[in-house]
């Protein structure tokens, strides 16, 4: 009998990591967002690499370790004996978004950075999670005596003051007052996986959104619309793209499905002129 099998395309793949939010694989998922730019990449070979690295550091610590040690050993190993960082010479090359550069080069973006040190916490015991903190993506550890927040561009652990002066350039832009304040603890929530991913992508689409990129953006925005099926917007701007690529058809798609669901949305009568005239060009 003769077994015919279908390798899946990494869009396909991709779809497959991030059905469930109960099971979501955010190493395995991150590591395959660079299949579009490295379409050889064996994705397994990179889970492996991080386990070598998470074996590494578990050879150097006792067994009975309080979780402050093992935090402190994590930081010891990953930013200073292995020298991860933050790639302050070229923050917006995409290769800092592809976490099987970011290993060999050692160098990368705050939230490439942080999926690689939580995975190591992960391995170690330690209660640690993103946070999605304005403008720059953080981790932070729950350990007995209270909360450690580390900035993974830098290794640094940042004060309830550091981080409240981190923030002002935000509020002052959202036109925050001091009538309401949001607290610190607000900004301090734990990202989920699916969250994290979107924003590793969303990194990826200003990049080549501004790069006029549109191969690489329109493959970033496809993996966008399967992570997050009900995220309307995406698909407006999905459809023109396809109409700047001179592809009507699925431009008209995306843009009925766009209208369909966002009712209350302030561009909704640009929109459907501009489905008209996508429909008009079409006939």
């Amino acid at each position: 009998m003769q077994l015919n099998l279908t390798v899946p395309s990494p869009l396909q793949y991709f779809s497959s990591l991030v059905q469930s939010d109960e099971h979501f694989p955010l190493l395995e998922a991150a590591v395959s967002l660079a299949q579009d730019e490295y379409p050889d990449l064996d994705v397994q070979q990179v889970l492996g690499d991080v386990d070598q690295l998470l074996a590494r550091i578990k050879r150097r610590l006792p067994a009975d370790a309080p979780a402050l040690q093992r935090l402190r050993l994590l930081n010891q190993f990953f930013f200073h004996d292995l020298s991860f960082g933050g790639n302050v010479n070229d923050y917006y090359d995409p290769d800092n978004s592809y976490l099987n550069a970011v290993l060999r080069t050692r160098r990368g973006i705050p939230i490439t950075l942080a999926v690689l040190w939580l995975e190591l916490a992960a391995g170690l015991g330690l209660n640690a999670r993103g946070v999605a903190f304005p403008g720059h993506f953080m981790v932070k550890v729950n350990l007995p005596k209270g909360q450690v927040v580390i900035d993974p561009f830098s290794g640094q652990s940042l004060s309830r003051e550091e981080l409240a002066e981190r923030l002002e350039p935000f509020r002052q832009r959202s036109h925050s007052t001091d009538d309401f304040e949001a607290p610190i603890g607000l900004y301090l929530k734990s990202a989920p996986p699916r969250e994290i991913i979107s924003r590793m992508l969303r990194n990826l689409k200003d990049i080549h959104r501004t790069q006029e990129d549109l191969p690489r953006l329109l493959a970033v925005m496809d993996r966008l619309i399967v992570l997050q099926p009900e995220s309307w917007t995406e698909f407006r701007d999905r459809a023109l793209v396809w109409a700047a690529l001179g592809d009507e058809l699925r431009a008209v798609a995306d843009l009925e499905t766009y209208l369909a669901h966002a009712e209350d949305a302030l561009d909704i009568d640009a929109m459907a002129e501009r489905l008209a005239q996508l429909r008009r060009k079409r006939r």
